[in-house]
Parts: structure tokens; C-alpha cells; sequence
């Protein structure tokens, strides 16, 4: 198994840094769109019970 370079890692980490903020971004624009639709789903599901 061939040795990455220090810059190869480094390189790595960085794209793994990127997908992680990009999956941030991602579940926090969903969750501000639907944000309003779950608390609604939520207290006409609690007004039911």
C-alpha cells in the first residue's frame, strides 16, 4: 500500500471538510423550509389525541 504525502492527506481532510459543510447547508435549508410545515403537522397531530 503506497504512502500518501502529507499534501495528499491535507488535500483529503479538506474535502472531507467541504462535504460536511455542504451537507450542513443542506439539512439546514431543509429544515428552515419545513420547519413550519412539521411544528403544524405536529400540534394538529397533538389537537387529535
Amino acid at each position: 500500500m503506497k504512502k500518501l504525502s502529507s499534501k495528499e492527506e491535507g488535500a483529503g481532510l479538506i474535502e472531507y471538510a467541504l462535504i460536511l459543510i455542504l451537507v450542513g447547508i443542506i439539512i439546514f435549508v431543509l429544515v428552515t423550509l419545513l420547519g413550519p410545515a412539521i411544528s403544524k403537522f405536529i400540534s394538529d397531530l397533538m389537537a387529535s389525541v
